[in-house]
């Protein structure tokens, strides 16, 4: 099996539950929404070659021609790994989930837990293969940053992922409505009370400004109401200038 992957790269998980701890990161192409902030070129088709990292931490990237076996990913993850203890393999994109039979293989060549990184749509895929995923960080989109919103889509994944250790993350930008929030707030509570909410500030892009300091303990306020563990935690990689 072979597909085509944007980069490799061992760094830290800079959001949410894990941020800070040392992951090997695989992003593959392709995503099924359009946010209004994503910095990510991970349009299918578009990436020739997958960068990869030459040595953990050395943010030396060489160019492998795609698209890739699952014994290569395999073996690249290996090496990585032999360079320092990490925590899991982040599987990451666009959106992962497209790419369920990669997923699968690639789990069972490696031997670290696998990190999903999914935008929360995608239910259907997740059931295919949430056996051998170990941790899980869903996205919950709100409709100001997409063509439509998707809350019963968001339902339906979280009743899955909710077998797996799950946490979910939003993003909140200046223009975030608040009944929003409370609305993902209350979604989540209903859904697996327990689960731990990150409210990320946004990384402005795509004409998306990022919310003021009482902004965020505003929406941060609200969502307490409804889940006892909210988080406010930012992009700590991109203040780090790490890959």
């Amino acid at each position: 099996m072979r597909e085509n992957i944007i980069e490799i790269f061992s760094s830290i998980q800079g959001e949410g539950k894990y941020v800070g701890c040392r992951q090997v990161f695989v992003r593959l192409e392709g995503c099924n929404l359009d946010c209004a902030y994503c910095d990510t070129e991970n349009e299918i088709g578009r990436h020739p070659c997958c960068m990869v990292e030459e040595g953990a931490g050395t943010h030396a990237l060489v160019p492998h021609e795609n698209p890739l076996s699952v014994e290569m990913v395999a073996e690249i993850v290996a090496r990585l790994v032999g360079d320092v203890p990490h925590h899991s393999l982040s599987i990451t994109g666009g959106e992962p989930l497209l790419h369920v039979p990669f997923i699968k293989e690639l789990a069972a060549h490696i031997d670290l837990p696998v990190f999903l990184e999914t935008n929360g749509t995608l239910d259907r895929a997740l059931a295919e293969c949430i056996d051998c995923i170990s941790h899980i960080s869903m996205d919950l989109k709100l409709p100001d940053v997409l063509s439509a919103p998707v809350w019963d889509t968001h339902a339906r994944f979280l009743e899955i992922a909710r077998a797996k250790d799950v946490y979910v993350k939003v993003v909140v930008a200046a223009e975030t409505r608040a009944e929003d929030v409370e609305r993902a707030a209350r979604l989540v509570a209903a859904i697996a009370p327990t689960t731990l909410l990150v409210l990320q500030p946004v990384t402005p892009y795509g004409g998306c400004s990022a919310p003021s300091p009482a902004r965020l303990l505003e929406l941060q306020r609200l969502a307490l109401c409804h889940i006892s563990d909210v988080r406010v935690i930012p992009q700590t990689h991109r203040m780090m200038d790490l890959l």
